[in-house]
């Protein structure tokens, strides 16, 4: 009910998103934090895992996707919109994915440490082992409301 009501509130400021379709959804490592790094500005990208859309047989997002960002309550925080989708290895993102992720000291050694742990969790959670030759879907996005 209160994502319907966020959603609403944002129309009304913003009438061409009338016909848009939405999903609301939380970061998974820590919803409250990089939703706050999100309505900084600070975040403006995310990684995910290729192999786990193979899995669950999901489409991948794509740009145009607009999307209510939840706290850890599912309480909206914000509105983002993805301005670029694409895959890549792992082990071939550079200094700037990791400076736009936003998350630590937001350099690429904080952003692989960080993230072998969480692929290396979630892929045991799927029954596989993680390696760095491993696709991961990256989106770009703006926040379009808060």
């Amino acid at each position: 009910m209160i994502t319907e009501k966020y959603w609403e509130n944002f129309i009304e400021k913003n009438p061409s998103y009338k016909d848009k379709p939405y999903e609301a959804w939380q970061f998974g490592a820590d919803p409250n934090t990089l939703a706050a790094l999100v309505v900084k500005g600070t975040k403006t990208l995310t990684c995910s895992s290729f192999r786990e859309y193979q899995m669950e047989n999901e489409p991948l997002p794509e740009v145009g996707d607009v999307s209510i960002i939840l706290d850890e309550e599912n309480q909206p925080k914000g509105i983002i919109e993805n301005t670029r989708v694409y895959t890549m290895k792992f082990s071939d993102v550079d200094d700037e994915i990791a400076y736009k992720e936003g998350e630590g000291d937001r350099s690429l050694a904080y952003w692989r440490k960080s993230h072998i742990e969480f692929f290396e969790w979630l892929y045991e959670k799927l029954g596989h082992e993680f390696n760095e030759s491993e696709e991961i879907v990256v989106e770009e996005f703006k926040l379009i409301y808060k």
